[in-house]
């Protein structure tokens, strides 16, 4: 049998992906405690690049808030984006007027299709401890088929995703039917909604001094990815792999990974490519630069929607629950 290792690469920010997705990025913050305005005490804000905060080397980041954590209002078109809450909270709102703060393991998942603002902030609810954000945010291009969809919204709650718990590791099945378990059914017009494109998003933590088997995906057809972010070093056949590198895999084979003296956290990401020309700019995806150009006017023009929310760093009020607000005025409070 042949190695089942394909590449490997260090992870650099945001992830390096392969069709259909159109990248990744992972946040881990140990954020302080809270001000009790839910940002952080404003003298540990000196000498940050305060609206542009990306510094890798810091324990936390602001990103683009000011005072509070996170992603003011901003444009999306033409993709859809996961977003995984394993630590922390996310306040989402929008221009369709849906909201919600989500956490603990919940998924976002949104389309953008023909256009969509939103804002994604890290409120710091804690005042008395430390408020930790481990989240990832992962964009799955749509087909030109399916680029001018109407937005939608939805929520995968943590206490209805699938989580299996075989003999060493724990798999959270946020897309994609891992052995005989399906997933939440994703949003209606994405990519990952018709079975035969076999697009997964698999959370997968592994204990230390044990061994895994990666089931294959029965498809020479699909890129399959595995993210090594957190752990020891990990051996699969011989090769030693350290954390912070992403494994590109043959998906018609079983991998299996042996664990080292950590515990070994991995997203997989996979699916069959799109096979479609990607003309990007910023948060707008199209198929070419004349597309992009036409959904730019097209933003100038509308704001999708504008923005019907006080601010643009907007939060939610800091006592209230993890709750969804969809477009047609339904609430989902957890």
């Amino acid at each position: 049998m042949k190695n089942p290792i394909i590449q490997t690469f260090p992870l650099s920010s945001p992830w390096q992906t392969l069709d259909p997705f159109l990248f990744s990025v992972y946040h881990l913050d140990r954020f302080p405690k809270g001000n009790g305005d839910m940002g952080p005490d404003k003298s540990l804000l000196k000498g940050r690049n305060l609206g542009s905060d990306f510094n890798p080397n810091a324990e936390w980041r602001m990103y683009h808030g000011q005072t509070i954590p996170g992603f003011p209002f901003h444009p999306h078109c033409g993709f859809e984006t996961i977003t995984i809450v394993n630590k922390g909270f996310c306040d989402h709102s929008d221009s369709l007027g849906a909201a919600g703060r989500f956490g603990k393991g919940d998924v976002q998942w949104m389309t953008a299709g023909r256009g969509v603002q939103h804002s994604e902030m890290f409120p710091l609810l804690k005042d008395d401890e430390e408020n930790t954000l481990e989240l990832f945010q992962i964009w799955l291009n749509l087909p030109k088929a399916g680029k001018f969809v109407d937005p939608h919204f939805k929520m995968l709650w943590n206490e209805d995703i699938p989580i299996i718990e075989e003999e060493n590791a724990k798999i959270k099945v946020v897309a994609g039917t891992y052995k005989n378990v399906n997933p939440i059914d994703p949003a209606p017009d994405s990519w990952a909604a018709n079975p035969e494109n076999k697009v997964a998003v698999w959370n997968i933590q592994v204990d230390a001094d044990s061994e895994y088997t990666l089931p294959k995906a029965n498809s020479s057809e699909v890129n399959r990815v595995l993210y090594f972010y957190e752990g020891d070093e990990i051996y699969i056949e011989d090769k030693k792999i350290n954390p912070n590198f992403g494994i590109v895999l043959d998906p018609t084979q079983d991998v299996n990974i042996k664990i080292g003296s950590e515990t070994a956290h991995f997203m997989i990401l996979q699916g069959k490519p799109i096979g479609e020309p990607v003309a990007k700019y910023g948060p707008f995806v199209m198929n070419t630069q004349a597309e992009i150009q036409k959904v730019m006017e097209e933003y100038r023009l509308t704001q999708f929607g504008g923005w019907p929310w006080p601010h643009p760093d907007n939060v939610h009020d800091k006592n209230r629950g993890r709750f969804a607000l969809y477009p047609d005025g339904k609430l989902v409070e957890k």
